[in-house]
């Protein structure tokens, strides 16, 4: 997609902040942010200035608004597509309606290999594959594995449940087709970030819970996972950062409609009365994030049903460090450690003499 002038001069001029030497970089971003004992990476403020600078937030105005301006950003940040990759699309059916995908496969990949299903972040309302493209050729090319990325329904137009029944199809079909995919269909993972992380661990549930397929391992990146309540984090870090108290509000208002009861599994994973037999999870959050503590709580939960998890807290971090890789180092490590992760889990049985 090329990028308009405006996003080109912002591109340019963000990159060009973030060569600049780190005391000056420091002087651009201004004092230190500690706050409940983490300190916030330098990378991550200096985007938050840029942000401020240019006015930009997520969410919080008229829906088009808010897509554009998410589109946009993302431009600004994603720096060069990453290369040794190659993608095709592909169409997905999904309650009459057909779901655009992304199909990536990273050079000289196992065949079968394992498969991820990924669902994209943006508070089910704004957000695309193009968003996260560069985010998911970085898993596919470091974890070594094929990924689906979904272009599922979003709100308001397309309220709960019609992204969970989307996220559900797009699983199913990508174990019925993992062999046209190149893929095992013994390995099929699904994850995902912010809403693409509720939709991820929604999956899990349902799938384990009707029998039958159903992943063997869930990745779930700062999640959104209990719609009921306001925790401390939602408390401390609601404020002037990328994702506000107000700005959750507002999505989770486009995306529950009038009526539902948001203690429902498939909107509020953390409440499920059962989490065991579940597939094994790796639940990263960012320190700096409203949605931290029930990120982590349902880390918890998981593993007091047995469910094995790795729980990884970026301490120094924001919400949306997945999409970061363009700027900056701190958030590229952050993200290796989710290839990793990865590819350990969908790794192939390992050959014996």
């Amino acid at each position: 997609m090329a990028k308009p002038p405006l996003v080109r001069a912002q591109a340019a001029a963000a990159q060009l902040v973030y060569a600049l030497p780190r005391p000056l970089r420091r002087l651009f971003a201004g004092r230190a942010v500690r706050l409940d004992g983490q300190e916030l990476a330098l990378d991550a403020q200096v985007l938050l200035k840029l942000q401020k600078v240019s006015g930009t937030r997520l969410g919080e105005r008229e829906i088009e608004a808010a897509r554009a301006e998410m589109e946009n950003g993302q431009q600004v940040i994603n720096g060069k597509r990453l290369d040794g990759v190659v993608t095709r699309e592909v169409s997905i059916p999904s309650d009459g309606a057909a779901l655009p995908a992304t199909f990536y496969t990273p050079a000289g990949p196992a065949e079968p290999s394992g498969m991820l299903v990924f669902y994209h972040g943006g508070g089910w309302v704004v957000g695309s594959r193009e968003t996260h493209d560069n985010a998911v050729r970085y898993l596919a090319k470091h974890a070594g594995v094929r990924v689906l990325s979904i272009e599922y329904r979003l709100a308001p137009e397309h309220p709960f449940p019609v992204p969970v029944n989307d996220a559900i199809a797009a699983f199913d079909f990508a174990h019925a087709k993992a062999a046209d995919l190149g893929a095992d269909p013994d390995r099929i993972a699904v994850g995902g970030d912010s809403a693409g992380g509720n939709l991820a661990a929604v999956v899990a549930l349902e799938t384990t819970r009707r029998g039958g397929p159903a992943p063997v391992f869930q990745m779930l990146i700062y999640p959104a996972v209990d719609l009921t309540t306001r925790r401390r984090s939602h408390m401390l870090f609601g404020k002037n950062l990328l994702l506000t108290d107000s700005g959750i509000t507002w999505f989770q208002g486009h995306y529950v409609p009038e009526g539902v009861d948001r203690a429902d599994p498939r909107l509020s994973p953390l409440l499920a009365p059962d989490h065991s037999g579940l597939p094994p999870a790796y639940v990263a959050t960012a320190g700096f994030d409203p949605l931290r503590d029930e990120g982590e709580a349902y880390a918890e939960k998981l593993r007091a049903a047995g469910v094995p998890v790795a729980l990884s807290r970026q301490s120094d971090l924001i919400h949306g460090y997945l999409s970061f890789t363009g700027i900056g180092t701190r958030s590229r490590e952050a993200v290796a450690e989710l290839a990793g992760a990865l590819r350990q889990a969908l790794a192939g049985p390992k050959n014996t003499p």
